[in-house]
Order: C-alpha cells, then sequence, then structure tokens
C-alpha cells in the first residue's frame, strides 16, 4: 500500500497516528519534497505548523528505523515561485500528480485538495482537520467576567487586566511562571483553533508577529526576532453599550440621524472609543443606515447585518474604494493614526459618505488638530464637524466643529478676518477654540468662557511675539526685543546703530512689516526699555517667553534634532510631529515658529535670514532643539 500524504496531513500528525493504531502498518510513505519545501518555508518564518509538519516527519523516519513502514522522498522541491503561489494550488498539485505516478492514496485533511483529487479519479483519504468546530481556547481559564485582556510571556507569571472600565488594574493571575513549552502549547491552540473554526481567522501572519481572531478574543502572538521572547497578548470587550448608556445620548442620536456626519471618536487608550464607536455602529444600524466598518485588525464588536472590512491587499486605499462601490450610509474607521489614514478618512467624507473614526488623543481638541497639516485647513470643517472625547468609558466632551470668516478672537483690525474654524462646546453653545492661519502659521486659539478675547498669552501673543522678533531680526543686525501692548501694539526695542535701517527711508521698512503683521509697530533703542535692567543684556531668545531655557542655558524640555543641510534647505526632521506648530532652538534661544510639513520635515530655504542664523548656530555647535509651540 502506498500512501502520498500532503502537507495538512503532516502537519496534523495524521500519518504516524494512523501508523499506531496499525492502519499503515507496513505501507510505503511516498512524502512529496514539494511537502517538506513547505514545511521548511513555514518554520523559517516561525509558524508552529512548520515546526509541527518536521517533528511528524521524524516520527516517520522513526518508524521506518524500526520496519514498521517504509519511508521514501519523492519529487522535486517547488520552485520560489510556486511557493509564493501555494495559496493558488500549485503545490496541491504538485501532490496529486506524484499520486497518481505511483498510484498512491492521497491523504488529506484539506477538503478543497480532497475534492479536487476525487474529480480526477485519484483514490482519496480524508481526514477531518484537528481542532474543526473548536468553541474554546485553552487560555481562555485566565478570562473571568472581568477580565479584559491577558498577558502571557516566556520567563513571567501571567498577568491580567481586570475591574471595571474606570478602574482597571493590572495583576499577576498565576503565581507558576509560564514556560516556552506552555506559551508554545498555547500558540499552537490558538493559531490552530483560528484556522480550522468557522468562528476564527488569521488576520495578520507576519515573521515573528500572529494576529487572530477567535470569538470576541483579539490576539497577537509575538515570536523572535520581533520580540524578545514568545509572547501573547489576549483581549476582548467586557462591555456592551447602547447609545442610550451615554450622556448627550438624545442629542447626538438626533445629530447622527439628521444626516451623514464626520465624526472623531477620541480618547487615551483604554478609555472606551472602540466600545462606545460599537454602539454609535448598532444605533445607526437600527435607523435603517447602512453600516460598514474599516478595521486593521478587525475587533468591534458588532451585529451580522454590519460587514466588517479590512485593508485590501494591505492597503486602506483599496478598501475605500471598494465601499465606495458598496456605497454605505456611514463607515466606522477604527483606527484613523497615520498620515495615510486621516488622507483615508477624508476622501471618504468628502465623497459623501458618513464618517465615524477613532482616533487616540489625550485632549478633545488634539483629535482635530491631528488633521492639520494633512487636510486642508479650511476643509477640516467638511471632513469633521463633530469630536466626542471619551474618559472612563464615558462621554467626557462634545465639540461642534464649523467655519466662517471673521476677525479672530483677540484681534481688532477689519482686514485681518480671515477663515477661522470655531470649536465650540456641545452643551453650551459657547466657542472653546479657534483655529486660523496666523502670517503662514497655523494657530489653534483656546478661549475664555464667553469666547471673547479668552486667548492666553502662550497662544496669540507668544505667537504674534515670535512672528514681529522674526521680522525685525531679518532686518537689523544687533539684539532685539518685543513687547507686546494689547492686541495689536507692540514696541521692538533695538540697538542705537539700527533704528534707521529698521525704520527704513521715510518709514517704508517698518511699514511693510506692519502690514504684513497686521501690528503697529514702535520701534525705540535698548536704553528707552524699562526693563533694560532684567532684559537688555539677555539673548534674544528672551523674548520668547516660554521660559525653556534653563539658567545654564540648556534645555529643560524639547527633541535634540541635527538639521540637514542641503544645496537649497536646511530640513529638520520631525516625522512624528506632522501638522504640528513647533519652535526650534538653539542652546535653549529661541530661532523661529514653522509648521511641520506634511513630509514629516521643517524645510528652511537658504540665503534667508532664518537659515542664516540656522547654519551659524550649527557652525557654534549649538545643541539645537524643537518644542511643541
Amino acid at each position: 500500500m502506498n500512501i502520498v500524504p500532503d502537507t495538512s496531513a503532516v502537519i496534523d500528525g495524521r500519518v504516524s497516528e494512523r501508523v499506531d493504531d496499525g492502519t499503515y502498518e507496513g505501507a510505503t510513505i511516498l512524502v512529496p519534497e514539494a511537502v517538506v519545501g513547505e514545511l521548511e518555508s513555514q518554520a523559517n518564518a516561525g509558524r508552529d505548523s512548520g515546526w509541527d509538519g518536521l517533528e511528524e516527519l521524524q516520527r516517520l523516519t522513526n518508524h521506518a528505523d524500526d520496519g514498521t513502514i517504509t519511508v521514501d522522498y519523492i519529487g522535486r522541491r517547488p520552485s520560489s515561485g510556486e511557493q509564493d503561489a501555494a495559496h493558488e494550488g500549485d503545490i496541491d498539485a504538485l501532490i496529486r500528480d506524484l499520486a497518481d505516478d505511483h498510484d498512491a492514496t492521497l491523504l488529506t485533511s484539506d477538503g478543497v485538495q480532497a475534492e479536487v483529487a476525487k474529480a480526477k479519479g485519484l483514490a482519496v483519504e480524508y481526514v477531518e482537520p484537528r481542532g474543526r468546530g473548536k468553541e474554546h481556547l485553552v487560555i481562555e481559564e485566565f478570562f473571568d467576567d472581568q477580565t479584559m485582556s491577558v498577558h502571557l510571556k516566556v520567563g513571567t507569571k501571567p498577568k491580567a487586566k481586570r475591574g471595571e472600565l474606570a478602574d482597571m488594574h493590572y495583576e499577576a493571575i498565576r503565581e507558576e511562571v509560564s514556560t516556552e513549552a506552555d506559551l508554545k502549547e498555547w500558540a499552537h491552540d490558538i493559531e490552530e483553533s483560528a484556522r480550522s473554526s468557522p468562528e476564527g481567522f488569521v488576520e495578520l501572519q507576519e515573521p515573528g508577529m500572529t494576529i487572530v481572531q477567535f470569538h470576541d478574543f483579539r490576539i497577537a502572538v509575538a515570536r523572535p526576532p520581533f520580540a524578545d521572547a514568545l509572547e501573547i497578548t489576549a483581549v476582548r470587550p467586557i462591555a456592551k453599550t447602547e447609545m442610550e448608556d451615554y450622556e448627550f445620548a438624545d442629542e447626538l442620536k438626533s445629530r447622527l440621524s439628521e444626516r451623514q456626519r464626520g465624526v472623531l471618536i477620541s480618547g487615551a487608550p483604554g478609555a472606551g472609543k472602540s466600545t462606545f464607536a460599537q454602539a454609535v455602529a448598532e444605533f445607526l444600524n437600527d435607523s435603517d443606515y447602512a453600516v460598514k466598518t474599516m478595521e486593521k485588525p478587525r475587533d468591534l464588536q458588532v451585529g451580522p447585518e454590519i460587514t466588517q472590512y479590512t485593508a485590501l491587499g494591505g492597503e486602506m486605499e483599496k478598501t475605500a474604494d471598494s465601499l465606495l462601490l458598496v456605497r454605505p450610509d456611514y463607515t466606522i474607521y477604527d483606527e484613523v493614526r497615520k498620515t495615510n489614514d486621516f488622507s483615508v478618512f477624508a476622501d471618504m467624507r468628502l465623497a459623501g459618505v458618513g464618517m465615524v473614526g477613532v482616533v487616540h488623543a489625550t485632549r478633545a481638541i488634539d483629535a482635530l488638530q491631528r488633521l492639520v497639516g494633512r487636510v486642508e485647513l479650511g476643509m477640516i470643517p467638511q471632513v469633521v464637524d463633530t469630536v466626542v472625547y471619551i474618559e472612563a468609558g464615558e462621554v467626557h466632551t462634545v465639540y461642534d466643529v464649523t467655519t466662517e470668516v471673521k476677525v479672530p478672537a483677540g484681534m481688532t483690525a477689519e482686514d485681518l478676518a480671515r477663515p477661522v474654524i470655531q470649536v465650540r462646546d456641545f452643551e453650551t453653545k459657547k466657542p472653546a477654540y479657534e483655529i486660523y492661519t496666523f502670517n503662514r502659521q497655523v494657530v489653534t486659539v483656546p478661549l475664555d468662557g464667553d469666547g471673547e478675547g479668552g486667548q492666553d498669552e502662550s497662544s496669540v501673543g507668544r505667537i504674534a511675539r515670535q512672528e514681529i522678533e522674526r521680522e525685525i531680526r531679518s532686518i537689523a543686525r544687533g539684539h532685539v526685543d518685543v513687547e507686546l501692548q494689547g492686541q495689536n501694539k507692540a514696541v521692538v526695542y533695538v540697538d542705537e546703530d539700527d533704528i534707521s535701517y529698521v525704520i527704513g527711508k521715510g518709514g517704508g521698512r517698518i511699514t511693510d512689516v506692519e502690514q504684513r503683521l497686521g501690528i503697529d509697530i514702535d520701534v525705540r533703542t535698548h536704553e528707552e526699555n524699562p526693563k533694560m535692567g532684567d532684559s537688555a543684556g539677555s539673548s534674544s531668545g528672551s523674548v520668547s517667553g516660554a521660559g525653556s531655557a534653563s539658567g545654564n542655558g540648556q534645555m529643560s524640555d524639547g527633541t535634540v534634532v541635527t538639521p540637514e543641510i542641503t544645496s537649497r534647505h536646511v530640513v529638520v526632521r520631525m516625522d512624528e510631529h506632522v501638522g504640528e506648530t513647533v519652535e526650534v532652538r538653539a542652546d535653549g534661544e529661541y530661532l523661529f515658529t514653522a509648521t511641520v510639513g506634511r513630509g514629516g520635515d521643517i524645510q528652511v530655504s537658504r540665503g534667508s535670514a532664518i537659515a542664516d542664523e540656522l547654519e551659524d548656530a550649527i557652525d557654534r555647535k549649538k545643541q539645537i532643539t524643537v518644542v511643541t509651540a
């Protein structure tokens, strides 16, 4: 009797199982080299299935040494192209051909392989794959009703996050330290159960990381070299909520129902953002809206009427293109994190789809600011008109986002009118923030309770002072101090030799600066500065008023950077701060303010006054730091 096992049968240990029970005693086991190649590839990728299959081949060798069976390796190894196309059936075809050539019975746990072989007239023995229909995982023993996540790692005690949403505790749940054998057994159970059960699937499979969805569990299995040791993290939702469980429920339901909206649900990790998003999705579905989700990985717990999509071909842009053909009324995007996610979110919203995005943020306004630099400023209210901030499982803050052309709060000259994004408190209807451009910078200004001139000095006043200083320093040759006097007037103190140079012939130069900034500027000498005794001898960085330099000139905060000087620009890389307004300083002294571009950098044209000053600081070996403004 000749037997040709395919990869699935070898991985499941079905050949040695039949040798042990006497079914295959005296049989010749013909192992295709294609099977060996597949197992080797899986083992090299860190998949337990590959190692399990190799262990099965070693068991067959031991049986052959005992004389119970004969083992021969036949056929050829698959090419790299065939390996890559394994999911299309190329390797299965090789194995079927070998079974046909050797007049052998094909042993398989693959239902498709079995049906194709039967259609071709081959003798087939089909065995159910291990784990078929499995309802529970071994690691479920670590969960109770208040367990949100379980954390298992080689050499450590099992730990869990347990408690209510507002009061989670990270604690050890077993005294015994987990061994590598324990973790391997649990990981194998998780992965095989996900592959064989209709209630599970493997969401992502990369060298060093596997993400599995099984029932309502999302499980990440990390392996070396990606992780320093084998680790399993299993998460599940512990709360199922409805919109009625939250504050402002009636108002939010009315707002979402009246037309498609652009909504950002924000909050810190573990605050309950996804739980609220699930409640929103269920409400919209019950309100006769067609609702879909975009998730990577998929872990929102929603009803069967809501289809959950992941990244198509690894790209959310392709998912978005497909969804636009499906034409949902609302799409829940979990999570909007990278620049590409915000771009996809904006494109779908501008195409008329209602969008609800889940965003990590420590304040409600931070969620909106993450759009700055990623979406044209004037388009933000069309993309997002509602921000919901979740804290400890509750709706903490809701903002209404609109735009209008007006003079920003704190300014009075009518010619300073510009498009202003107004962020209003949803409950009180009073303005909380204004976002607008000020001299080519995007400024977010917090307002007081009545929205009149409530910005603090660290926002508009500081930006205005920095811009005035930058303009005057590009003209003056010596030290510059700036003092604001009200919202639309400033006094600039310069060296006596610079007075005529700064003012210019007939006042033309300073008039140009005033018109650009919309502020009246009075130019005086340092000797006329009443604070001369305190500040005249300080560096120009003292005018920033930020208090960020210590007495020895070292930065007390900020990120140290190494600018790159190219033929045309001085470039400062700030990949993690796209769209943010930042200050660039040298040894704690303020140089200039800029907004980090979409490419994650600040580019200053060489030959400009700012670039000259920055290059001079670099030449003098000063420490260049960047601080969020």
